[in-house]
This record gives structure tokens, sequence and C-alpha cells, in this order.
């Protein structure tokens, strides 16, 4: 050692300009400090360490090691000047701009040869790199277990290459039956069965996801017990990098109680198939926007479409106009406004054909829910054979009620020929009789025709009470009164006028004043003259109309009105309203009317036409109130 040298006589290092050379081949940062911690050498990875100008050279004052940024190294160097030995694998070292590095370090004493400690040697390497990936692997490797921890429905397991489980969750646990610590290091050609593995098939499926990316399907996967569950598998290759291994992800779904689900709801799909097919009615099914769902076998021999003709097309297209221009207004109200006045009620509408025949039919509408989506199911009978039928029923009645009417006028000619052909007679003889003793001019002729005319009147009366009793038989004979309830009678009346009248759409309401008191009336005459008028309202509004019934009290009497919505009376009819054989129907006599007012008469009341009505036509009678003296009476 050459004692002349001035950094020798400092008490420092010799020889530095033969060891920088060397030092600055080391990868790594490399400071030699004195016992005053002064940097004495120090190679260029130290200066791009601390970030210190190419121009500055050692020796450093303290400063340099006793700043902000190296300041934790200073107890390091001086207990390295005791002779320790000291390492740290990563330091935060905060620069003064803000930025972080990471560094790892050694430092330890450095001794001349007679083993005195002359300085301490630090050796740092920027590991900055190495931290980030370490901090990225950490991070990535915390968050692949929480969501294979958090996955609980789910069976997931990572296998390596060679298909070694690896990671094993909890949702593998309960689906699977073994625990982590039983799996680990196992194949996963556990969860298959012996025959299976026989047959090669986990190493063909690991064999497809290597070569696909990724394996699918629906697989039978074996737990610990011996049990089987019929999964779905999705078996997804990983390449790996330089934070993951390569290998698999295995994910297990247990869809046994679905694929059962899956097989009862096909079953009962194709069993509701089957006994729609049978059932007569057609079934048309829509959704909320009229679209066609499902159209039975029945509906398509009904309408002649197939379905695949209709399904996903509006029901409108079965419709015939004007029903076809208003079906989605329908809708479109009842799904905003929740207004329906059909759900539930059997009507009477028409259909259109595919050949473009209009037919009638009754239409039931039922509403269902199904996979969160409101229905509407629309059961529809085919009315054309049974109103053919009915129409052929009332042209064969009409008939016989003809033959019936003309033997019944034959029987009362008769009757009336019979009865009154002796008084006129009688009157015929006398009045020829007078007249001939008058011509004569005898002596006493005008006394013998005075009691000859005398006898002629008695006969004109006789004559007027055959009249008298055969329109008391036109009444139904001798009244025989009964105390009735007015509203019972009359429901009764309208009830029977009423049926078979349904498929007009024709409605008819009774409106009855409260406390009305009882009536001493034939009931079978009455309840004859409520169903004359009921029926001429009927068949005056024809399809769609309104007929109302009203009871209500009039000074001494009840009054009943029968309103209807129908084209009313011609003001040049109405005079002859009441008379006999005056009728607008092709097929009527003239004569219902007519025995109405007989009826109502002979009970002491009234019956007219109100020609005030604004819209169609309104009929009243009145039946006096009863009496206490009534009953004496009888």
């Amino acid at each position: 050692m050459n004692k002349a040298d001035p950094s020798f006589r400092a008490g420092r290092i010799p020889y530095t300009r033969l060891v920088a050379p060397m030092i600055d081949q080391i990868p790594a940062a490399v400071a030699l400090f004195d016992r005053d911690l002064a940097c004495v050498l120090c190679n260029a990875g130290w200066k791009k360490l601390l970030r210190l100008p190419p121009e500055i050279q050692p020796p450093f004052s303290r400063e340099y090691v006793t700043s902000c940024e190296r300041g934790p190294w200073r107890a390091a160097l001086q207990r390295a000047l005791a002779g320790e030995v000291l390492s740290r694998e990563f330091e935060r070292l905060e620069r003064a701009d803000g930025t972080v590095d990471w560094v790892r370090w050694s430092v330890s004493p450095w001794k001349d040869t007679k083993g005195t400690v002359r300085g301490a040697l630090m050796v740092c390497e920027d590991v900055t790199a190495e931290m980030e990936q370490s901090l990225r692997s950490k991070v990535l490797k915390e968050e692949l277990s929480l969501f294979i921890d958090t996955a609980e429905d789910f069976a997931l397991c990572m296998l390596d290459d060679e298909g070694r489980i690896t990671i094993w969750n909890e949702g593998a646990e309960r689906l699977c039956g073994w625990r982590e610590g039983e799996v680990q290091g196992e194949s996963f050609d556990i969860l298959f069965d012996p025959g299976e593995r026989t047959r090669g098939l986990p190493k063909t499926q690991l064999r497809l996801a290597r070569r696909n990316g990724s394996f699918r399907d629906r697989c039978w996967r074996t737990r610990k017990d011996g049990t089987r569950f019929l999964a779905e598998v999705t078996i997804t290759r990983i390449e790996g990098d330089e934070i993951l291994p390569s290998g698999f992800g295995q994910v297990l779904r247990d869809i046994t109680h679905e694929d059962t689900q899956a097989r009862s709801l096909e079953a009962s799909t194709v069993l509701l198939r089957s006994i729609l097919d049978t059932v007569p009615d057609a079934l048309v099914v829509i959704d909320v926007e009229g679209r066609i769902l499902l159209f039975s076998k029945a509906a398509e021999e009904m309408f002649g479409y197939s379905a695949s003709e209709v399904v996903g097309r509006n029901v409108a297209m079965l419709m015939p106009s004007p029903d076809r221009e208003e079906h989605d207004a329908h809708l479109l109200r009842y799904r905003t406004r929740g207004e329906s006045k059909v759900i539930g009620l059997k009507r009477r509408v028409h259909g259109l054909r595919k050949d473009g025949s209009i037919f009638p039919h009754t239409l039931r509408i039922g509403e269902a829910f199904g996979g969160g989506e409101r229905m509407f199911a629309g059961f529809i009978q085919d009315l054309t054979h049974k109103e053919q039928t009915e129409a052929r029923m009332e042209e064969l009645q009409r008939e016989l009620a003809h033959i019936g009417r003309v033997s019944d006028m034959g029987t009362l000619s008769t009757a009336i020929a019979h009865e009154l052909n002796q008084p006129l007679m009688a009157i015929s003889n006398i009045v020829q009789t007078s007249a001939e003793l008058l011509r004569r001019g005898e002596p006493g002729s005008l006394e013998k025709v005075a009691d000859a005319l005398e006898e002629a009147g008695h006969e004109a009366l006789r004559a007027g009470e055959i009249v008298k009793r055969l329109r008391s038989f036109m009444a139904r004979g001798d009244i025989d009164r009964t105390l009735e309830d007015p509203g019972k009678l009359a429901r009764d009346a309208c009830t029977l006028a009423a049926a078979g009248i349904r498929h007009r759409n024709v409605e008819w309401s009774l409106e009855v004043e409260p406390g009305l008191e009882p009536m001493l009336v034939d009931r079978v005459q009455i309840q004859q003259v409520l169903f004359n008028l009921v029926r001429n309202a009927i068949d005056a509004v024809e399809r769609d109309g309104q007929v109302t019934i009203a009871i209500a009290k009039d000074d001494a009497a009840t009054r009943f009105t029968v309103t209807d919505s129908g084209p009313g009376v011609p003001p040049e009819r109405v005079a002859r309203l009441f008379a006999p054989f005056s009728t607008t129907k092709r097929d009527g006599m003239g004569m219902g009317l007519a025995i109405c007012r007989t009826i109502v008469e002979a009970h002491g009341g009234r019956i007219w036409y109100d020609p005030d009505l604004a819209a169609g036509a309104a009929f009243l009678f009145t039946v006096p109130a009863f009496r206490e003296e009534d009953d004496h009476a009888d």
C-alpha cells in the first residue's frame, strides 16, 4: 500500500482508481463507505439508483447518506460498522418527485488485513419490476380465490396440465363431497365412474378442451359417496403466463333437478297437446299484443289454417269486420287501463275462415300468466250446425203454429157460426114476416109487426150475449184471481220470454220499485200479457239490443213498462196497434196486442203505447191495486 496516497493519509481506501472500473461491471448498485459514512467508492449503478449527476465523483459527503431518500440506511450502515451483516428483501424507496421504487439491499463491514473494520460495503438491487409483478400475482390470486370461494352455486376447480386438481372451492365440496385437502394433487378422473375412466372419457374431455379452447356438454359426474348427478360441464383451457401456471379450469353445475323438471314439462306439454287435439272446442292462445301463441287442432279444422300459418300473427285475422278493426283497441284499453268486459263471459260472435266464409261461434276468454307474461285463452264452439238446426226447428214451429192458428180460427168460426146462427135466423124470419104483414095491409098487422120487432130485439140481445161470452173465452175463460207478487210474476214471465234468444246477444233487465203490494190477478193471463210484450220487444231489437221491464206504483194501480232499444213503431201504425188482425210480422196474425188489451181491460186496467220516447218503443199497462173489499167480494 502506497502511504504517500492522499486518500490513505486521510484514512480512506486507496486504489479507488483501479477498483472503480471493476465494480462498474457489477449488475447492482455498489457503494463503499468509511467510518464517517462518507461514500469513498461507488459504481455507475449506485449513481443511477440515487439519481446522482454523472459528473459527481466520490468521495461524497455524509449528506448524501443522511438525506430523506437514504435516511433509513444510516442505521444499517452504523450497525455494519459495529460488525453486523444486514439485508432487506424489499424496501420501499420514495423519491423526491413522489415516485416509488423497490430495492433489495445488503450491508456488511469492510475490514482491512488486520481485521479492523475500516468501513461498510452496501449492495443494492432495483427490484421494482419484480415487486410489481409479485403484487399483481398476489392480487390476481386473491381475486381468483375470492371468485372461486363465492361461486356457491357452482363447483369450481383448477387443474394442471396433467389434469391434477390444484384448487377446489367450497361449492365443489358441497356438490361432490370431497374436501379440498382430500383432492389436491389427485386426478380429476375421480369425478368419473370406473367404466368412464376405462373408456378414457376424462382424457378425451381434456383433449377436446386443449384443442378447441373449451369443452361444454351435459355429462354425468360421480360424488364421493358413489352417487351420480347430471352436470352442466365447462372445461376451459388456461395457457398460463408469468403469474398463473397453465392448466384447465372446470365449472360444474348440478342440473339433475332441472333436467327432471324439463322432462316432466315436456311430458306435460305432449299430454296437453294430445288433450287439446282431442277436445272438440277450438283453443286459441294470444299474448297481450294479440299475437297467436297456440292454435289447437280443432282450431285448425274450424278456421282452415294450419298452426304454422297463424302462430305469431295477430288474432284479428280470424275476425270479420268490424270486429277486426276494433280488436287491437280493446287490447290496448285492457293493457293501459285494465278495462275488460269480455273476460270470463260467453258471447256469440262471428269468425272468418281462410276461405273467406263467415260463421257464428261462441267465445269464452280466460286470462292466464306464464313465465311472467300475461296470456289470453279463447275457447271457441262453432254454432253453424246448431243454428242451422235451430232455424229449421223454428221454421217447423212456425209452420205448426200457422196450422194451429188456422185450426183455431176454424174452431172459432165454427163456434161463432153455431152460437149466432139461431138468433140471426130468428131475427131474419121475424123481419121477413113483418115485411109480409106490412105489404098485405091487413087489419091489426101493425100490432103484430110491433110484437115481431120486439121479439127480434130480444134475439139481437141474445146474439150480443153470445159475443160477450166468446170474448170471455178469448180471454181464457173465467178469471181465476190470486194474490201475486208483481216482481216474481214479471221475472217468471220474462225468463220464459227470453229463453232461446241468448245467441242474439239481447240483454234484458228487470227493475222493481221497492215496497210494491201484491196484486189480485189471474197469474196466467198477466204473464201472457208480459210474455207477448217482451217477445215483441226482443223481436224488435234483433241482435245486441236491450230490453227493460220496469214495475212501479201508479196511484191506485201497479204500472208495468216494457221498453226496448229497437227502431220503434211507425207513426202511421200507432192508431191500429191494438186492433185485431193488425201486424207488422211476416208470420203474425195481429191478435197479440188485441188479446193483451182484452186481458188487461178484463182486470180493470188499461194498456197503451208511449209515442213520446226518443228512441225505441215503450208499452205500458196497469192493474188495479188489491183492496180488501175485492177480497170480500170474491
